[in-house]
């Protein structure tokens, strides 16, 4: 089939895209002032192209050398896997354990996680983003409070827990105890989220990875972090395709 490219470039504050056989790739662009060239990326959790170019390069020029990486493109959309869907029926993990998503009208509107099911009425077309802010709700309120329990260990103080989804990271902790992580940290298994937990608590005692964090990371959670920062290296992509 042949592809049919078409570049759009949008005014004022637009996201770029790329329209690839009928198909509407954004692209996030970065801008680096030591790059010297251009740079793909293809992000098939997010469904997006990455650019990187100079930081004092043109956008249009750069989003015309990312037309002629069409081969390479059609090969990354081809083998990235299939996004996880949200409606009725879907399964995916919750807590590292699979779950089906059992929608019926009889069923309350608010999600309820039971027996292996995430039960939920109302209608049928909104279920997908109902889910989905379940998701990060129930994520917000378990990492705070295993945060402030873990954090009260070593009577060190949270300023705050949020939660966002970031593509290159799985918790940052400020300088002024604002713990931030990824959502989906509530997909994988309890010790998986746990020593992620434990990690970014333990930045509140040591703001860098010396011998003296990885000893706070590893009393804080009081296990070896090891096997769950294996677990993400291997398992953690998966987490992205929902």
């Amino acid at each position: 089939m042949s592809w049919i490219w078409r570049i759009i470039l949008s005014s004022g504050k637009s996201e770029p895209t790329l329209l690839v056989d009928g198909t509407v790739l954004p692209v996030l662009v970065r801008r680096y002032p030591c790059a010297r060239s251009y740079r793909l990326r293809y992000d098939g959790a997010g469904g997006r192209v990455l650019l990187s170019m100079p930081a004092r390069g043109a956008m249009r020029d750069a989003l015309r050398w990312a037309q002629g990486q069409e081969s390479w493109i059609r090969g990354q959309m081809a083998a990235a896997p299939e996004r996880t869907p949200l409606g009725p029926g879907a399964t995916l993990m919750i807590e590292g354990v699979e779950c089906q998503i059992s929608w019926d009208r009889a069923h309350a509107r608010t999600p309820v996680l039971a027996d292996a099911e995430l039960r939920l009425g109302g209608p049928e077309e909104q279920v997908a983003a109902r889910v989905a802010r379940w998701l990060r709700a129930h994520a917000l309120a378990t990492l705070t409070r295993e945060t402030h329990l873990i954090a009260a260990r070593e009577g060190l103080s949270v300023a705050s827990v949020r939660v966002g989804d970031p593509r290159s990271r799985w918790g940052s902790c400020s300088s002024g105890g604002i713990i931030r992580y990824s959502w989906r940290l509530i997909l994988a298994p309890p010790e998986v989220r746990l020593a992620t937990v434990a990690h970014e608590v333990a930045h509140l005692l040591h703001m860098d990875h010396s011998p003296a964090f990885h000893a706070a990371h590893a009393r804080l959670l009081g296990a070896d972090p090891a096997p769950a920062r294996a677990w993400l290296r291997t398992y953690g992509a998966a987490l992205h395709r929902v």
